[in-house]
């Protein structure tokens, strides 16, 4: 048996507070720490996260509060969700805070917020 592979073995035997301690008598003894070794892979560690958040691509448009031009509001809101009729737009502008329209692009939430905003209400992109 080799010395290292002996010294897999043994460390292998260590108990979790054992090799605590080893770790704390090696940092002492050879001055460097042990976060060190982490931060040597760091580049590739941290490539992970930036690949991990991508971009967002789908937006919520949110309606939080309606202003004084309700009627306008409404009026923008069924231009923006042609599927709603005049009494479930009112409901949903009354109801606010409310999304609007949910999983949109982010030009397309832009426009909607810059729309919705000329008529007066409060808009938030999530």
């Amino acid at each position: 048996m080799s010395k290292l592979e002996k010294l897999v073995e043994d460390l292998s035997a260590l108990t979790v507070l054992e090799a605590a301690d080893l770790a704390k008598l090696l940092e002492e003894k050879w001055g460097v720490s042990a976060a060190a070794p982490v931060a040597a892979a760091g580049p590739a560690a941290a490539a992970a996260p930036v690949e991990a958040v991508e971009e967002q691509t789908e937006f919520t448009v949110m309606l939080t509060a309606a202003g004084d031009k309700k009627i306008n509001v409404i009026k923008e809101v069924r231009g923006v969700r042609p599927d709603l009729g005049l009494k479930e737009a009112k409901d949903l502008v009354e109801g606010a805070p409310q999304p609007i329209k949910e999983n949109v692009s982010k030009q397309e939430a832009a426009d909607i917020k810059t729309k919705l905003e000329a008529a007066g209400a409060t808009i938030v992109i999530k």
